[in-house]
Formats: C-alpha cells, sequence, structure tokens
C-alpha cells in the first residue's frame, strides 16, 4: 500500500474516532441533564432533603388517584426544566471530556434534552 493510501486510510479512522467520541459525549450529557432533572423533580415533589428518602422516588398523595399523581408528577419534571438546565451545566465540566476540534461534536451544546 502506497503512502497517499495509509495516510488517507489513518485520517478516515480519526475522523471516525473523533465521531465516536462527540457520540459518547452527546449520550453521557443527555444522561447527566436527565438524571439532574429527575432528581430536581424528586426533591420539588415534597422531600426534606433526607438523602435516604429521596433516593426512593416520587412522593405520592394517597388520598388522590394513580392518574392525579401521575398529573402532579409530569408537571413537576416540567417545573424542574430551567433550574435542571443550570444545575447541569455547572456539572457537565466536571463529568465530560473536552469536545472534539474535529466538527464531530458540534451542535451538541443546543440539542433539546427531555
Amino acid at each position: 500500500m502506497d503512502e497517499s493510501k495509509e495516510e488517507a486510510r489513518g485520517d478516515t479512522l480519526v475522523d471516525q474516532l473523533c465521531y465516536l467520541g462527540a457520540t459518547l459525549r452527546d449520550r453521557v450529557r443527555d444522561a447527566l441533564h436527565i438524571g439532574v432533572k429527575r432528581a430536581m423533580a424528586v426533591v420539588c415533589s415534597g422531600f426534606s432533603y433526607d438523602m435516604e428518602v429521596v433516593s426512593h422516588g416520587f412522593v405520592t398523595n394517597i388520598s388522590k388517584t394513580d392518574a392525579e399523581n401521575e398529573e402532579r408528577l409530569h408537571a413537576l419534571i416540567d417545573d424542574a426544566e430551567v433550574p435542571r438546565e443550570r444545575l447541569a451545566k455547572l456539572f457537565e465540566p466536571e463529568v465530560l471530556p473536552p469536545e472534539t476540534s474535529s466538527g464531530a461534536g458540534e451542535g451538541g451544546e443546543d440539542r433539546a434534552v427531555d
């Protein structure tokens, strides 16, 4: 194999690795944001910050129906959107590797997160 073909093959491999890294970074970022959003909704649902209690999930109102509790849960999750974004952005530098310079990771920061 001549030198130019080996160089092209190396460039392709580097591009693929950069793309893989950017994809994994985006997945970790999405998981972080979803986790923080859920955690904030749990805290907002009525817990008193006892982490053992918080670790068991949402507080439901036994006098309400499952549907009413589910509606409340979704409202709490929606209300956590702005604080979740703010808090998650604080943790991003600690959790995520730096973005690649190849362009494969471009646009990841503005993606919608559920």
